[in-house]
């Protein structure tokens, strides 16, 4: 039995790299029912896609959405830094889907704001070229984490995250991740928004941000990288969602290849995709 869910937040999968957990987040997938889904921008790594690199983990991610489309599942793509070649479609809809940069929903008597956050980056509105660098360094320490994961596991040993402990233990990270949320914050205040949901930063969050002069809710949607979490709304209430305490996603099997779809082939099926929901 699916749980159902009025609204379901994902960002920052990453499909296409080498760090994202696409089986686990099929998993999971198997186990809602959503009404509303908002993939908050970076779920397919344009940045650092590989023609070579696309398991069929990653296709079947594409396919589940695809059948959610098709199911009527309100589906909105709210386009991130690592696939903003995307935002050139903006304003994009078809059936239950639509291609936004950022959007503003209503939950009962409440206003939600929803947007990825790359747009509050200094370094990645001045700098893109270090941006991008910095990113493929990103890759290879993700990369670098599966390696030492998997040996880890061979001997029995709890699995560590070294991106985590570098952002941890850096302090202008937690100094611009901080600052990144008060930014925002700030932001939504001024526009009388009760919610403000982004990813961009990889740090799931839900913290009441209150002032005497306004109530408002910061919440993050984390990363299927690092974090493996995303965020849930039912019945009023917000909650974050973590595959590490999911015992049943856990239990769930997925179908597992080690064969890739070459580019001619997935091109093919998300083109065959494509007519089926248009037709």
């Amino acid at each position: 039995m699916k749980r159902s869910v009025e609204l379901v937040v994902l960002s920052d999968i990453h499909l296409g790299t080498y760090g994202c957990h696409a089986k686990e987040l099929l998993q999971y997938l198997e186990t809602i029912q959503p009404k509303t889904v908002v993939l908050n921008g970076d779920i397919v790594d344009i940045w650092q896609f590989k023609k070579k690199y696309w398991p069929k983990p990653h296709m079947q991610v594409v396919q589940h959405i695809l059948g959610w489309i098709s199911e009527g599942v309100e589906v909105i793509y709210i386009t991130g830094n690592h696939d903003e070649m995307l935002r050139k479609f903006t304003g994009l809809k078809f059936g239950s889907f639509e291609l936004v940069n950022k959007k503003l929903l209503q939950l009962g008597h409440e206003k939600a704001w929803f947007f990825h956050g790359d747009v509050f980056d200094v370094t990645m509105q001045y700098s893109k070229w270090l941006t991008r660098l910095g990113s493929v360094g990103y890759d290879l320490l993700i990369y670098t984490n599966c390696v030492v994961n998997k040996w880890l596991e061979r001997f029995g040993k709890e699995k560590m995250s070294l991106s985590r402990k570098v952002k941890n233990g850096v302090k202008s990270a937690v100094k611009y991740i901080n600052d990144f949320e008060e930014t925002i914050a700030d932001i939504a205040r001024e526009n009388d928004y009760d919610y403000v949901v982004c990813g961009h930063i990889h740090q799931p969050e839900i913290r009441n941000m209150d002032t005497k002069s306004s109530k408002l809710t910061y919440l993050n949607s984390g990363d299927w990288v690092e974090h493996l979490s995303a965020l849930e709304y039912h019945e009023g209430k917000w909650s974050l969602y973590r595959y590490q305490d999911d015992l049943l996603a856990k239990s769930i099997r997925v179908p597992q290849s080690s064969a890739y779809l070459s580019t001619e082939e997935l091109f093919e099926k998300m083109v065959s995709d494509f007519k089926t929901l248009v037709a």
